[in-house]
């Protein structure tokens, strides 16, 4: 519809794919002090538990899904509440910059600044500063990822407790691992969507989206230098079973390389941290489904951590698709594995 919209220039598709996913505001909460705030100048919506608590309480900080393109505070205000309720944790939700209005770093640099904020003034939310968790679903998985490797390394701030993510996107090297060829035309990331969101994130436009898709724009060396970490080889057998062949390797296009070559920045891509980085990353929990064009990027990730010494914990919906999460209690239905994928993450924030 996005598409036909936009042919006729009524609207651009992006934009009536954010009015279509926009949400709607939600009545009073009984168990939640519900309130929007700015940390450094980055919008945010705080959700405490309103029963008194023992000691300091977790800290969540979410990164919502969306492609970088998509989403808001209002679209997983459901998904917020039921974290923040079940797990009895202070929760802050991050209304980052959109693409492709505001092209990487913007969303990363918003992530981070909004999350070194309340790390920085954590004692006004009573939370304890070593409990601190960030998590993102999708697009918001990816700054997650992102967010815990940046801090990794800071001796100024509490180290965090641990890193949330849920189906996220970590790569832009490859787009024909097993997953994108068993799962190309599954709702909702389809194949070219997967390419277009992350082109649209790193220059604003999705020019030589076909190229990309194709393996065009990374250079041979590059390619074999990262083979070690993106690369079927890593993936286990028995996701490969269904739907998978080898493809030959397409030409490299210099001219294409030069307009995204950032890809390689491990800011945009997690997956591409050096060993120096991940092997300081806090304990975390993957969770991957099965009809999921960006299902390998999570096993992939899952593979690097643990050989790094992290502790993984890997929850996988079977019967699940990208985005289910987002989809609980949805104009009032949910999916069943959906409800299971959150509640395993309610439940991994409770063993904490």
């Amino acid at each position: 519809q996005g598409k036909i919209l936009e042919k006729t220039g009524l609207c651009s598709q992006i934009t009536f794919g954010r009015y279509v996913r926009q949400g709607r505001k939600l009545g009073v909460d009984p168990k939640l002090f519900i309130q929007d705030l700015q940390f450094n100048k980055v919008p945010v919506r705080v959700y405490q538990p309103k029963a008194t608590s023992a000691g300091r309480r977790r800290g969540i900080i979410f990164f919502h899904g969306g492609g970088w393109v998509f989403g808001s505070l209002d679209t997983y205000e459901k998904v917020c509440r039921y974290i923040s309720r079940e797990s009895e944790s202070v929760v802050v939700s991050v209304q980052y910059r959109l693409a492709p209005e505001h092209k990487y770093p913007a969303a990363y640099e918003d992530c981070l600044n909004a999350t070194i904020h309340f790390m920085k003034n954590i004692e006004h939310y009573g939370v304890d500063p070593a409990n601190v968790i960030v998590c993102g679903d999708s697009a918001g998985g990816n700054l997650a990822a992102a967010v815990s490797q940046t801090l990794a390394g800071r001796s100024d701030l509490p180290r965090l407790r641990a890193q949330i993510l849920i189906y996220p996107g970590l790569q832009a090297l490859d787009f024909n691992l097993p997953s994108y060829q068993q799962n190309r035309g599954v709702p909702l990331l389809l194949r070219e969507r997967a390419a277009f969101f992350a082109l649209q994130y790193l220059n604003g436009h999705a020019l030589h989206m076909r190229e990309v898709l194709e393996g065009s724009h990374i250079p041979p060396d590059m390619r074999l230098k990262y083979r070690k970490w993106v690369s079927p080889d890593n993936i286990p057998e028995k996701f490969k079973v269904r739907g998978v062949k080898p493809l030959m390797p397409t030409d490299f296009i210099a001219e294409v390389y030069e307009t995204v070559k950032r890809f390689c920045e491990p800011n945009l891509c997690p997956l591409l941290a050096e060993d120096a980085i991940v092997h300081q990353l806090p304990e975390s929990f993957i969770l991957t489904c099965e009809y999921d064009v960006l299902r390998d990027d999570g096993l992939l990730y899952k593979k690097r951590l643990e050989d790094n010494g992290v502790r993984v914990t890997w929850y996988h919906l079977e019967d699940g698709f990208h985005g289910i999460i987002s989809l609980y209690d949805y104009c009032g239905f949910s999916f069943p594995a959906g409800k299971r994928g959150l509640d395993s993450v309610v439940n991994f924030l409770k063993s904490l």
